[in-house]
């Protein structure tokens, strides 16, 4: 795909929140990106030239914020509404290889869409969720620096110019990210995710050792702070990149990059 083909939307609706820095950090990799309101993609009250339809565009991003005001449960409303209306879509979008990314709370409607974890190739959007982003263990809302390890052995193509191993340092805004999963189930999906490499970035202290709270703010099970599908194509993380991008110490860049790079492949 030539650079001037790439085509990013990065969805919003009423309480979203750093779509501006995710568009300008899409522009600074030299790629078109605009922010686009879920209505414009199926209300009958928008004007033609402002119409977008998921063909239109290469990338999709669900930015962070409070969507909705986060009501019933953070992420849910956002993907009710966009369940209801371009399912069909998002899954053929998802199994055409194109490129899905969620930060914070769009790593909480990809978990509500029920296209994370994503286990199953074949059917992108689960009917229901698999997994949730449940309330911080210390029961307030957490903002600061995280150091984050690399664990993924490259098939996540968000984090192909980050070396394996490798600890970034991206900050996190959020009342509930605590990644969990099916009680009966949690060891089955971590042993799960490992084996397929989803695990893409797990909390560590500033000496890049696995620790707990304040390092891992919110509790999530096996210190994840972010996954991505069997296919490697949809990532969700609560950390920002987006607020990383223009820091000199950080690896920010390196995951936008990462993806346009991906784009040029296919």
């Amino acid at each position: 795909m030539d650079t001037e083909d790439i085509r990013v939307a990065v969805l919003r609706i009423e309480g979203t929140n750093c779509e501006d820095e995710t568009v300008r950090a899409f522009r600074e990799c030299g790629v078109f990106a605009e922010a686009v309101h879920l209505k414009q993609f199926y209300s009958d009250t928008i004007r033609d030239e402002e119409q977008r339809t998921l063909s239109d565009y290469t990338c999709l991003v669900f930015p962070g914020g409070f969507s909705a005001g986060d009501y019933v449960r953070a992420g849910a409303i956002f993907s009710a509404r966009l369940k209801s209306v371009l399912r069909k879509d998002l899954e053929e979008f998802i199994k055409s290889g194109y490129p899905v990314l969620g930060i914070c709370n769009g790593f909480q409607i990809l978990a509500e869409l029920g296209a994370l974890p994503g286990f199953d190739e074949d059917k992108p959007v689960s009917d229901k969720p698999e997994m949730a982003l449940a309330i911080n263990d210390s029961c307030r809302f957490e903002c600061r620096n995280t150091f984050l390890r690399h664990e993924n052995r490259g098939k996540c193509v968000f984090t192909w110019k980050i070396s394996r191993g490798e600890v970034v340092m991206f900050p996190v805004a959020h009342a509930e990210g605590k990644v969990t999963f099916p009680a009966e189930k949690e060891q089955e999906y971590i042993e799960t995710l490992r084996a397929n490499d989803q695990i893409v970035f797990r909390y560590v202290d500033g000496s890049g050792n696995y620790s707990g709270y304040p390092w891992n703010p919110n509790g999530s099970v096996y210190n994840i702070a972010g996954i991505c599908n069997v296919s490697g194509n949809v990532l969700g993380m609560m950390p920002h990149p987006e607020r990383a991008f223009w820091h000199p110490n950080t690896q920010g860049r390196a995951l936008f990059e990462s993806v346009v790079e991906y784009m040029k492949k296919l």
